[in-house]
């Protein structure tokens, strides 16, 4: 399995590039959210990549981002996902906003995506929301840290879970325990980390 590719960008349009790997070219199949954010042509370049092989295709995808990677490789696990639909979603959204559609079950930003029919976005969601809603809830975590907010991810992770024993929704509890981690400084504790989300749950963030 071929799991990344080093070397300079030798072809680049919106669908494909070529990376030259110590004299190998290999020809590489991009989201176009990819494409945008490339180096020009003559420039070194590393890719993640996914190398699909079916009876009829054997090909390379490539990606900036370990998220855009797993959402990739989770895509075309689904039953009707092939390579290109799962390359259409990640070229019309980025990682996060793909991962938080799927978990929002958001039927209608899906089918934005040119072939990803209504019941096919429908079979997406329904397999892939949890998974996808890992991914959106690692991301905000990250953005948290980036903002000066550096709370361990499994203090914030237990705020969750303490929301969740008292009945509610894994989603719901993760937003509230996100708005109450910006206002609160790095060293809060779990329970002060409940208690603020508790109070954007019971007043609906006011």
């Amino acid at each position: 399995m071929i799991a990344h590719v080093r070397g300079t960008l030798v072809e680049k349009d919106t669908t494909a590039v070529v990376v030259d790997v110590n004299g190998v070219g290999y020809r590489v199949l991009v989201p176009e959210t990819v494409s945008a954010n490339l180096p020009a042509v003559g420039e070194q370049v590393y890719l993640l990549t996914t190398f699909y092989v079916r009876e009829e295709e054997m090909s390379l995808y490539g990606f900036l981002t370990p998220e855009q990677r797993r959402l990739f490789e989770m895509l075309i696990s689904v039953s009707g996902v092939g390579p290109k639909a799962a390359l259409s979603l990640l070229s019309v959204m980025d990682a996060e906003q793909l991962a938080m559609a799927i978990a929002a079950e958001d039927i209608k930003r899906l089918t934005g995506a040119p072939g990803v029919g209504t019941k096919i976005a429908q079979r997406i969601a329904v397999e892939l929301k949890d998974k996808a809603a890992e991914i959106a809830w690692e991301r905000r975590v990250d953005r948290l840290a980036a903002k000066g907010k550096p709370l361990p991810s499994d203090r914030l992770e237990d705020a969750v879970e303490a929301l969740m024993a008292l009945g509610y929704g894994r989603t719901d509890a993760r937003r509230a325990v996100e708005v109450a981690a910006k206002g609160l400084p790095a060293d809060a504790d779990t329970a002060a980390l409940v208690r603020s989300a508790l109070q954007t749950l019971t007043t609906g963030g006011r």
